[in-house]
């Protein structure tokens, strides 16, 4: 099973490196504009943590199991043509639930406009600013660390106030 995550998240889009190795100029801000063909996929994530990556179907499931729903989950697949060949592939591979986007090789590359590498996941909070940003070996999910930072951001206030922040 880990196996077949490993090829699809090679697939994918998952940014550079972990918080850390950004520096802290990253941290807390909103993410550049990025675009896949004429659709802005950070654009209506306003009120949600979002988590650009590929996340297997199960840890999703935990995480709503768990209380922690409203959050919005894509891929985006890179922009060589290997990658656009085996989309279907990756796309039956991700739950229905998550949004799998396909970059046209004629726009800009939205992993170099993120700072991103192959299986980096960029976690935002409910006001689209970056709290985490995980690369290799961070990244793999067979550590806890996606799954912490999903939680962090989703709980705490890490880059302080958001006005859609839920009051518990």
């Amino acid at each position: 099973m880990w196996g077949g995550l490993g090829l699809a998240l090679v697939l994918c889009l998952l940014p550079g490196g972990g918080t850390e190795s950004q520096g802290s100029s990253a941290r807390c801000k909103e993410p550049p504009e990025w675009q896949i063909e004429e659709i802005s996929p950070m654009q209506n994530t306003r009120s949600s943590v979002t988590v650009v990556a590929l996340l297997q179907a199960n840890l999703r499931v935990k995480l709503e199991n768990e209380g922690l729903v409203n959050i919005s989950y894509m891929v985006v697949n890179h922009q060589g043509i290997h990658s656009q060949l085996k989309i279907h592939t990756l796309k039956e591979k991700v739950s229905e639930n998550i949004i799998v986007y396909q970059q046209d090789e004629n726009q800009t590359d939205v992993w170099t406009t993120l700072n991103g590498n192959k299986d980096d996941f960029l976690i935002y909070d409910r006001c689209g600013r970056l709290v985490y940003h995980l690369g290799l070996p961070y990244s793999f999910l067979t550590f806890p660390y996606v799954e912490e930072s999903i939680k962090i951001a989703y709980c705490e206030y890490k880059c302080g106030n958001c006005s859609y922040m839920v009051l518990s």
